[in-house]
């Protein structure tokens, strides 16, 4: 595995999943989503979604695509050393 494809694509994935949060926000659809998850699980919610904010929504993607990136280019390097030793 390329480390850097790898990470890119988990990057990629993280922060993408967290721009779409961010438009549920935006467009003020976030609220009602997390509140219906919740009563699917049978929890009363508790947490309360703030207005939308462009610097904390463009924090929010670059921290998770960020993290995102670093957990899939370790677990390509992980797996391409496993591999190996493995021959």
């Amino acid at each position: 595995m390329k480390e850097n494809k790898v990470g890119l694509i988990v990057g990629l994935f993280l922060g993408g999943w967290h721009a779409f949060w961010s438009l549920l926000i935006f467009i003020g659809l976030a609220q009602p989503l997390i509140d219906w998850i919740f009563w699917l699980h049978m929890i009363t919610p508790v947490y309360h979604v703030t207005g939308f904010n462009a610097t904390q929504a463009g924090l929010l993607i670059l921290v998770t695509f960020g993290i995102g990136y670093l957990a899939g280019y370790l677990f390509a390097m992980l797996w391409n050393s496993l591999q190996k030793k493995r021959r």
